[in-house]
């Protein structure tokens, strides 16, 4: 049986794209139906304006729990296309470059990955900087930050729950059973390189680089983007999809969705990006530590978890 992962990925990316333009224009038409509202000096409203004076509004770094997305624009559609055509083209080239050669992954390639992550990060500060200060745009005045001490452990937790779960059931298997490989390239070269530049680039790619940079892009700018044309729900999904489907992987395809999901929820609930970005370093690092301890101490640990 060929190998599914390029269709697959694709239908990913394109279900995201197709569910968000369905509900973008499904709420635009409802918009547009809905009756205006009455003038606040109409009868319907007769001492409103003397007795409930309406308060000026509230500044963002002042509203608490909240994800905003009034500053966002029909422009950001256009900065969010820009980041979603940059990942679908990369990752299906490089899935198609993988199924012709066996690609290697070396130090260049390493820094490669890290230097592109920065860039997309960069990319995406600049779309929003001159609305609001970065501080501010994505919550980092958390004054609960403390939380992040027990919702990071909880969430890796339930995430190692939800992958021992799909162990048991035999889903690794189903996907080695149309030939893909169950184990991804970076967990192969955390198992197998002796070459301890690699292993100290992989190990920060891993732990410090993805954790800020795909928090900054899928969390901090797609999704609250997405929300603004097609609601939260909605673009919680989409969001995620897309961040599954930019790592290239079948066998990750479906545990990365769910962890995406997770982090959206994490990050509308607590409105700052630092709760995310704290699960997102303790799951990367605490994997990133078992494989090399199943490594050196020879632990029979099943490279696909």
């Amino acid at each position: 049986m060929s190998d599914p992962t390029e269709f697959v990925i694709k239908a990913t990316f394109c279900t995201a794209l197709g569910l968000f333009g369905l509900s973008a224009v499904t709420r635009k038409l409802l918009k547009k139906k809905q009756p205006a509202p009455a003038p606040l000096d109409s009868p319907v409203f007769p001492a409103l304006e003397s007795s409930c004076p309406i308060p000026p509004p509230c500044p963002l770094e002042q509203v608490p729990h909240r994800v905003p997305t009034e500053l966002y624009g029909p422009l950001d559609l256009i900065g969010a296309g820009l980041i979603f055509t940059i990942f679908f083209s990369l990752v299906i080239s490089s899935i198609k470059a993988s199924s012709k050669a066996d690609l290697v992954l070396d130090r260049n390639a390493v820094l490669v990955s890290i230097t592109f992550q920065w860039v997309i990060a960069a990319i995406v500060i600049c779309f929003v900087i001159r609305r609001i200060r970065p501080i501010d745009w994505l919550g980092l005045r958390w004054p609960a930050w403390r939380q992040v001490f027990w919702i990071a452990p909880a969430a890796v937790v339930s995430m190692w729950g939800f992958f021992g779960g799909l162990q048991v059931a035999g889903f690794m298997h189903w996907i080695e059973s149309f030939g893909v490989e169950s184990v991804q390239d970076t967990v192969k070269l955390l198992h197998n390189s002796k070459d301890p530049g690699i292993l100290g680039l992989m190990t920060l790619a891993a732990v410090v680089v993805a954790p800020c940079c795909e928090e900054i892009v899928f969390r901090g700018y797609l999704y609250p983007v997405t929300q603004k044309f097609a609601g939260p729900w909605v673009a919680g999904i989409c969001s995620a999809l897309v961040f599954a489907a930019a790592h290239g992987s079948l066998a990750a395809l479906l545990p990365l969705f769910i962890f995406g999901c997770l982090l959206v929820l994490i990050y509308q609930k607590t409105g700052s990006l630092w709760a995310p970005i704290a699960v997102h370093f303790c799951f990367n690092g605490a994997t990133v530590m078992i494989q090399l301890l199943a490594r050196y101490f020879h632990l029979p640990l099943d490279p696909s978890l």
